[in-house]
């Protein structure tokens, strides 16, 4: 199957809100695609669309082969979801927790016991097994809520901003354990609010905004749309700020922009190698005092932003003027 995930004209409305309207998506099987958005972009919307929790108004989505509507049991038995909070038994052991879920879903008392212990082992928690999960820190309710989203080894997995709360070390771990489930075949579609996430786990990125899909692409891609490279040079003065841009005019494909708080300037990388070497050599005959020297890339933050402020732009255009006002 070439993609595990797809939806077209997706939409739901409630009441006269319209919280998604008309998302296209495909996601290839054996990938991540990340979802990006403010709140209320539709992002969990679409996941709970996509597993069944809700039913569109409008389009149709099939999630392993199957349509999410008329066939909902069996793409409900080829899923697992990792919601926004862990939803673990606190007061079972991690260890009850999974034979339990694995008893529920039909695996068989022996095989969910034997499914458990695999589990326990693949997510470290072996040494806690058999304490109450109340008893877990966040990342161990997170890893054991991960760990019941594949009792009954899914195919497609949707984590939804998974990592939430999380202290960087514990996100770190969760990350790693994804990637190894994607490893192993696994299609995930992960939402997530922190964009060094996305950036890390995802194949292919979707923005959202207002309930539509802004913009899609693998992460570099989209950085690419939002500018090139930079070079970032700091000089000790402002009399070496002078120069370095006096100096710089031409061998810069454009012209070098100075900062506006401190002795600092930036250079557009269209030949990266040459543009560099070309700055590192023109500086260093200049007499400029260089303090640091360092090579910027447009990051996802810069991606979200610009398209984010773009539709708001483009959403006070349209909105209606009062009486005397012209835009």
């Amino acid at each position: 199957m070439e993609f595990a995930i797809q939806a077209a004209g997706l939409g739901k409305r409630y009441g006269d809100h319209q919280a998604l309207a008309g998302v296209n998506l495909q996601v290839r099987t054996g990938s991540v695609l990340g979802l990006l958005g403010h709140n209320g972009a539709g992002k969990t919307t679409t996941v709970r669309l996509l597993a069944t929790l809700l039913e569109p108004t409008s389009g149709h989505a099939m999630v392993a082969g199957y349509d999410v509507v008329k066939q909902p049991r069996e793409v409900r038995s080829r899923i697992g979801l990792a919601g926004q909070y862990a939803a673990v038994d606190e007061l079972l052991t991690g260890r009850e927790n999974l034979a339990l879920l694995g008893t529920l879903l039909r695996l068989g008392r022996r095989a969910a016991r034997s499914r458990a212990e695999e589990l326990l082992a693949a997510f470290d928690l072996e040494e806690a097994a058999d304490r109450p999960a109340g008893t877990y820190s966040g990342g161990m309710r997170r890893r054991l809520d991960l760990a019941a989203c594949l009792i009954a080894s899914p195919t497609v997995l949707f984590l939804d901003e998974p990592t939430t709360g999380l202290d960087p070390a514990s996100r770190m771990t969760l990350w790693q354990m994804v990637r190894e489930q994607v490893r192993q075949g696994v299609t995930v579609l992960l939402t997530t609010q922190y964009l060094e996430e996305a950036d890390f786990l995802a194949d292919r990125i979707t923005v959202f905004d207002k309930g539509q899909v802004r913009a899609e692409g693998t992460p570099e891609e989209l950085k690419r749309s939002v500018g090139d490279e930079r070079l970032e040079v700091s000089v000790a003065t402002q009399d070496d700020l002078a120069r370095a841009l006096y100096a710089l005019g031409p061998v810069a494909h454009a012209t070098p922009r100075p900062s506006e708080d401190r002795h600092a300037l930036s250079v557009t990388l269209t030949d990266r190698l040459g543009t560099i070497s070309a700055v590192a050599s023109t500086l260093r005959t200049s007499g400029v005092q260089v303090l640091d020297f360092a090579l910027q890339k447009p990051s996802l933050d810069d991606v979200f932003f610009h398209l984010t402020q773009q539709s708001n732009s483009t959403h006070q255009q349209q909105a209606p003027q009062p009486e005397g006002v012209r835009a």
